[in-house]
């Protein structure tokens, strides 16, 4: 008789394979050494600031010669929020978010990377198609890290939600053509002639999604469900895009509010204002808890997925304020994108709760 532990990795592993993917390891070590010195990946002073203003990566990525992969199975569909693990299982995914938007070079801290190796931590990063193209050496060396794992956010961090098809397509396809291209430049270096196995291991596209400020609806989850990829959100948000929100409140919400099968939300482009200093509170004490940290795709062999139909950031119907924040942006500058028409939105209705001050820090730039 299969035992229920035995069930949930059962059922997890059965489900992530359905997506014809293994559990995403992002190269070997050997790889990443032969390709990369040390010097190379260290932290660069100043490098995680962002060029406000810098236009230099604005064009729209091509899609030229692109094919999504196939579309995620009916039982994989939604916002997956968390994984229920077997019980005694203690395991958690800490997750960044790469974004960048037009008219700006945003940054890279790799104070955080530092810290993940030096500690063997393993992550998944949410990396925008724009800040893929504008930071391509640092994706290669995320591609070719076997702790690391990346994950798509769009091309430029557009809420999804106010957008017309065309542009959802772009949005969702184009860091998928981002990665592939480097992937293919990583595989191309002379470096992986020594490993040229270690490829094989390297996803050829990123199998997990992040919306834009957490806000999604039908249209938008259906076209990156269709094109083959787990939309995740998140179940612990620190608020580390505020640049208000210390180190210590950082920690304290990654410690008191992550439970066995957490993903964790925070940021490594240099939005994640005190978030490498958090880091350094926060993980001793989860290991002291007896945690172990996994990417996503990790996690999602190890139990069953949470998955609700509506995306939001800490409760239902929070995440509505970007769309007038949307609107308004779109009215004051020319080239934002189109908006949809009214009939294709969800109505975004205020609830009594919805009205009331957040009582936690509310992060402004997932």
């Amino acid at each position: 008789m299969i035992q229920r532990s035995d069930r949930f990795r059962i059922i997890g592993i059965i489900a992530f394979l359905c997506l014809g993917a293994n559990a995403a390891f992002a190269g070997d070590q050997k790889l990443l050494n032969a390709c990369f010195a040390e010097s190379a990946l260290a932290a660069v002073p100043g490098e995680e600031a962002a060029a406000k203003g810098n236009r230099t990566f604005d064009a729209s990525i091509k899609l030229t010669g692109f094919t999504s992969a196939s579309p995620v199975p009916d039982a994989l569909r939604g916002a997956i929020r968390r994984v229920t693990l077997p019980a005694g299982e203690k395991a958690v995914a800490l997750t960044f978010d790469l974004c960048e938007q037009r008219g700006e070079i945003a940054g890279y801290d790799g104070r955080i990377f530092d810290y993940l190796r030096q500690q063997g931590i393993k992550a998944t990063f949410f990396a925008g198609g724009k800040w893929m193209v504008s930071h391509a050496s640092r994706t290669e060396q995320l591609l070719a890290d076997p702790l690391f794992e990346i994950g798509n956010h769009t091309e430029t961090h557009a809420n999804l939600r106010l957008l017309q098809p065309a542009a959802v397509t772009q949005q969702v396809l184009a860091p998928q053509k981002a990665y592939q291209d480097a992937r293919a430049r990583l595989a191309a270096r002379q470096c992986v002639a020594s490993s040229p196995e270690a490829m094989s291991s390297i996803p050829e596209q990123p199998k997990l999604f992040r919306f834009p400020y957490g806000a999604c609806n039908d249209a938008s989850m259906k076209a990156v469900n269709d094109a083959g990829m787990l939309a995740i959100q998140w179940d612990v948000a620190t608020g580390d895009p505020e640049p208000r929100v210390s180190a210590a409140r950082i920690a304290e919400a990654m410690v008191n509010e992550t439970k066995p099968g957490s993903i964790i939300v925070n940021h490594a482009n240099g939005r994640g204002w005190h978030t490498a200093e958090a880091l350094l509170i926060a993980i001793p004490k989860l290991k002291a808890k007896g945690y172990k940290f996994v990417t996503v795709s990790e996690l999602m062999t190890m139990g069953k997925p949470v998955i609700t139909s509506e995306c939001y950031d800490r409760k239902p119907g929070d995440t509505n304020r970007y769309d007038f924040l949307g609107a308004l942006q779109h009215s004051l500058s020319a080239p934002a994108v189109a908006l949809a028409p009214a009939s294709a939105q969800k109505p975004a209705t205020k609830t009594k709760a919805a009205k009331k001050a957040p009582q936690k820090p509310v992060a402004a730039d997932h």
